[in-house]
């Protein structure tokens, strides 16, 4: 069982979908993932949303012209996404054994986003798996965006996975680091309990 679902028990999504619906009624810019992604890679330009959650960072990617999937494990929160998006492919799977070709997905992504504190409510020991699957999926020269926290503050459960870990990962995937920021609007990271990590895949 994966962090996440001890924490929520899998019926969060409607809560989560409220939470953030109050975020931005309140006026806060909910598009900073996105815009960070529309940074890295052009329009038109394929992205997997690992983790995608109710589907706000790839239902906003979308509008902006990209091509897009959605992968969750999270049967509530896809329900929300589907209802949001229907015309958008929302796929129910675990990160940790994910395979487009099994699901009829084609690979070759220009971006994999995983935004949303994935890596840290993974199921414990799965994270070398998850990065070494979400890098198979890759074009030659793709990149791999993640954001999550590091301590307590950033975080609803306990620190799970860290920064030299999370790289040590990536770099066994094949992946290469290319930058890191401390917010999605692209502050540099000098330390603290949130980091934006940026992996490129080999060749290109």
């Amino acid at each position: 069982m994966s962090r996440w679902e001890e924490l929520t028990g899998g019926v969060s999504g409607e809560d989560y979908a409220a939470r953030f619906a109050a975020l931005a009624g309140s006026g806060k810019d909910m598009h900073g993932e996105a815009q960070l992604c529309a940074a890295l890679v052009p329009a038109g330009a394929r992205v997997l949303d690992a983790g995608c959650g109710t589907g706000r960072v790839m239902i906003r990617l979308a509008e902006l012209g990209y091509d897009c999937v959605g992968v969750d494990l999270d049967a509530s929160m896809l329900a929300v996404a589907r209802r949001q998006a229907p015309e958008l492919p929302w796929i129910q799977a675990d990160l940790a054994t994910f395979d487009p070709a099994a699901l009829d997905v084609a690979a070759g992504f220009d971006l994999v986003v995983a935004a949303g504190n994935i890596f840290p409510l993974l199921a414990a020991g799965t994270e070398a798996a998850v990065i070494s699957r979400l890098a198979a999926v890759l074009r030659p020269g793709g990149l791999m965006v993640a954001g999550f926290g590091l301590d307590e503050a950033h975080l609803p459960v306990s620190p799970a996975i860290t920064l030299p870990e999370y790289d040590a990962y990536c770099a066994a995937a094949g992946l290469t680091s290319v930058d890191r920021f401390a917010t999605w609007d692209t502050h540099p990271y000098e330390g603290g309990g949130y980091a934006i990590s940026v992996h490129r895949a080999q060749g290109g």
